[in-house]
């Protein structure tokens, strides 16, 4: 594709035996950043967050108070990344144009940065099953999702520092994905009060989820056993989603606590023209990061 844009690359814009002529006439998706994120501003060149731990259970009072003391949790630092695009338009090939199209070109820079902030919001998906440092650094050092959780305290984490599953998205995967996550434990490997109610995933799942939450009686059964997940879940599907196969079960008021999107520096635009050549360029810049600091909010379901 040349650059810039130039009449001779560009003729049919020209040509007035040309009656109409298409551009971008896709319809932007709307946007899911708000959704899986709290979308917060940032005012320095990166944010930092270091967990404190629980307290253990009271032990029974024997004449003197026990004190007990908290751990120091793992840090996340997220660092925001610069982005940036723009397009070049030769004058002639401007005022020539006979269909109006490269005035409204500058929009498809705000089209692409939709797009591309999307892409990045489902990063923290698409990356959960390994560890990504694109935008955020976790000294945990393990995956979002991962059957090998740690904790600074010492406790055990034999159960319940588990949040991947393998099984394929069913109404039976589903139940014992609840089972699991509300079985949580904290840092101290105490329990934690969690509730599961939203899914997340892929339009390649959106038939299997929809059957799964809106059924009122059991999937594939002639019993009319009530279903259990009737109601239970809000379905989000993203289509960049990226796995046709992955799924995850969230609970969204821990969620928003707990993941959070930045803009450092929201999209901005600015328009040039080059004196001696004639050359209009537009350009667009966005700056921020995303990142999550606890794991407790999401079980993902990596199925092969």
């Amino acid at each position: 594709m040349p650059v810039p844009h130039t009449s001779g690359s560009f003729a049919d814009l020209i040509d007035p035996r040309v009656k109409k002529l298409f551009y971008d006439e896709y319809k932007q998706l709307p946007s899911m950043i708000g959704d899986l994120c709290s979308v917060e501003t940032s005012k320095d060149p990166f944010e930092r967050w270091s967990e404190v731990g629980t307290l253990g259970d009271y032990p029974e009072f024997n004449g003197s108070v026990t004190y007990q003391s908290q751990s120091q949790g793992y840090d996340t630092t997220a660092t925001h990344v610069e982005f940036a695009s723009g397009i070049q338009i030769e004058r002639k090939l401007y005022d020539d144009d006979r269909h109006s199209i490269w005035e409204k070109r500058p929009v498809a820079l705000a089209d692409a940065a939709h797009r591309t902030r999307e892409k990045h919001a489902a990063r923290l998906l698409n990356n959960a099953f390994s560890v990504d440092t694109y935008f955020y650094n976790n000294t945990e050092a393990v995956a979002l999702c991962s059957d090998s959780h740690t904790t600074t305290s010492g406790a055990s984490t034999t159960s319940g520092f588990d949040n991947r599953v393998t099984s394929a998205l069913s109404a039976v995967a589903i139940a014992a994905a609840r089972i699991q996550f509300v079985n949580f434990r904290g840092d101290q490997a105490e329990r934690i009060s969690l509730m599961p109610d939203t899914l997340w995933i892929p339009p390649d799942l959106f038939e299997t989820a929809y059957e799964i939450v809106n059924a009122q009686g059991k999937l594939d059964t002639a019993n009319n056993n009530p279903n259990v997940h009737y109601g239970k879940y809000k379905v989000y599907e993203w289509n960049y989603l990226t796995d046709t196969n992955n799924w995850f079960m969230c609970d969204s008021r821990v969620q928003k606590q707990w993941v959070v999107w930045f803009d450092r520096v929201p999209l901005e635009f600015a328009f040039a023209e080059e004196l001696d050549t004639l050359i209009a360029k537009w350009r667009a810049y966005m700056r921020y990061s995303n990142a999550w600091f606890n794991w407790r909010w999401i079980l993902g379901g990596l199925v092969s």
